[in-house]
C-alpha cells in the first residue's frame, strides 16, 4: 500500500435508507422536512407500470399534497427542467421527490436547485458554480445504475445545442435516497443490461483512475463484485428479488466511491455518444466503449485491473500481472455479450466520419485528468475504431 498518498474523500450529505419495502417511508421522510407539499417529478414509464402507487398512497395517507411532473424523457433536457421549475413555483412546493432512473433524479435535483438560484439550470453547467442551496430533495432510484440518488451531478441536455452537459455541486445532493430492490423489479431486460453496465463503468473507472483511494476502492471493489456476480440473473430472472436487492446495491456502492473520484475515458466518451447525432443510452455507450478503453488503459494501472479480473471472478491463478489484467477485459466482454448488449459502435449506427468530433468533445471532460493514461485526440480516435 501507498503510505504516502495523500486523499480526500468527500461524504455525501444523503441519508440512505436502504431494503425491500423502503418506499413506503417516503411520506415520513416528507414529514421531517416539515412538508406539506411535493413536486413529484418521474416519467411516464414509472407512471404506467404502476411503480408510483404506493409513493402517492404513503403521502396522501399522511395528509401531503403532491402535484406530479411525469414528462420526463431518455436524456432529459432544459426546456422539461424549465416547464418543471414553473410547477414547482406555481405548486410551492416545499420538497421535491424524485421517482426513476437517471433523467428523472437528475431533472428533480436540478428542478430543485433552481429554488434558491436565479437564471436557468444551464448557467450552471461545470462544477461547483451554484452558489445557493434549493429545496430538499428525496431519491428514488427505480434503476440499478446511475447512483444520481447519491451523487453531486445533475445530467441534463441542452436542447439548443444538442449536447448532454453535467453540473456538479453539493447542492445537488438528494437530503434523502429511498433504495428500495422493489421499485427495479418491472425493469425490462434490455434497461436492466444497460444501466448495470453504466453501474458497473462507475465502479471500474473509479476504482483504476489517478484518483483511487482506500475509502473510494472499498465501495467500488465491492461494487464491482456484486454486479459481476448478479447483473447476469437479473437480466435473465426480472423478478428475482435477490438479484434486484444486491444489482441495488452495488449501483449504490459505484455512486458513494465515484463521487470522490470521478471516472475514466468511457464516461467521458459517453456524453458526446449520448448527444446528437449519437444518441445513445448511457449505458450502452459505457458498455460499447468500456473493453477499448481497458486496453488502452491497462499499463496505466495494471495491479488495480488484475483486482478487478479477481472481483469480476476470473481465475488469474499462474498468469503473469499483464495477461491477469487482459483476463479484466474479457471478462467485461462476454458480460456484456451474455447480456445481450450490442458488441460495437458500428452496431448501434455510429459512423466512422464521427470518430473526430467525438474524440475531441470526450476530451473536453473533467474525468480525463484523472483516467489512469494520459489520452490525446488520436489516442481517443483510435479508440472508436477498436470499439467500431
Amino acid at each position: 500500500m501507498d503510505m504516502t498518498k495523500i486523499f480526500t474523500f468527500l461524504p455525501v450529505p444523503t441519508t440512505i435508507h436502504f431494503g425491500i419495502g423502503s418506499r413506503f417511508k417516503t411520506a415520513e421522510k416528507v414529514k421531517e422536512f416539515g412538508a406539506k407539499r411535493v413536486l413529484i417529478i418521474t416519467d411516464p414509464g414509472v407512471v404506467g407500470a404502476g411503480l408510483m402507487v404506493d409513493v402517492e398512497k404513503s403521502l396522501k395517507g399522511a395528509g401531503i399534497e403532491a402535484v406530479t411532473y411525469d414528462k420526463i424523457v431518455p436524456n432529459s433536457g432544459l426546456s422539461l427542467v424549465n416547464e418543471a421549475v414553473k410547477l414547482m413555483k406555481e405548486s410551492k412546493a416545499e420538497v421535491v421527490v424524485g421517482v426513476g432512473g437517471g433523467s428523472s433524479l437528475d431533472t428533480a435535483k436540478a428542478v430543485a436547485v433552481m429554488a434558491g438560484n436565479p437564471g436557468e439550470f444551464g448557467d450552471y453547467e461545470g462544477m461547483h458554480k451554484i452558489k445557493n442551496p434549493g429545496l430538499p430533495v428525496i431519491a428514488l432510484p427505480t434503476t440499478s445504475g446511475t447512483g444520481s440518488e447519491v451523487t453531486i451531478f445533475s445530467v441534463i441536455t441542452d436542447d439548443k445545442k444538442h449536447l448532454k452537459t453535467v453540473a456538479g455541486s453539493s447542492y445537488l445532493c438528494p437530503k434523502v435516497a429511498i433504495c428500495d430492490p422493489e421499485l427495479t423489479l418491472s425493469v425490462p431486460p434490455a434497461v436492466t443490461a444497460s444501466t448495470g453496465m453504466d453501474a458497473l463503468a462507475h465502479a471500474l473507472e473509479s476504482f483504476t483512475n489517478l484518483n483511487t483511494q482506500p475509502i473510494s476502492d472499498c465501495l467500488t471493489s465491492k461494487g464491482i463484485e456484486l454486479i459481476g456476480e448478479w447483473l447476469r440473473p437479473a437480466v435473465a430472472k426480472g423478478d428475482n428479488l435477490e438479484a434486484r436487492y444486491w444489482m441495488l446495491l452495488g449501483s449504490l456502492l459505484a455512486a458513494l466511491g465515484f463521487s470522490s473520484t470521478r471516472l475514466g475515458l468511457a464516461h467521458a466518451f459517453a456524453m458526446p455518444l449520448g448527444s446528437a447525432p449519437c444518441n445513445l443510452a448511457h449505458g450502452v455507450a459505457n458498455a460499447i466503449m468500456l473493453p477499448a478503453v481497458m486496453e488502452f488503459n491497462l499499463m496505466g494501472n495494471i495491479p488495480k485491473f488484475v483486482q478487478v479480473a479477481k472481483a469480476m471472478g476470473e481465475c488469474v491463478d499462474g498468469l503473469s500481472a499483464i495477461d491477469a489484467a487482459y483476463q479484466a477485459v474479457e471478462a467485461i466482454r462476454r458480460l456484456s455479450e451474455d447480456i445481450g448488449i450490442p458488441k460495437s459502435l458500428k452496431e448501434v449506427g455510429i459512423k466512422e466520419e464521427w470518430f473526430e468530433g467525438i474524440a475531441e468533445e470526450s476530451m473536453k471532460s473533467g474525468n480525463i485528468a484523472v483516467n489512469p493514461r494520459k489520452p490525446v485526440v488520436e489516442d481517443m480516435i483510435e479508440i472508436c475504431r477498436r470499439a467500431f
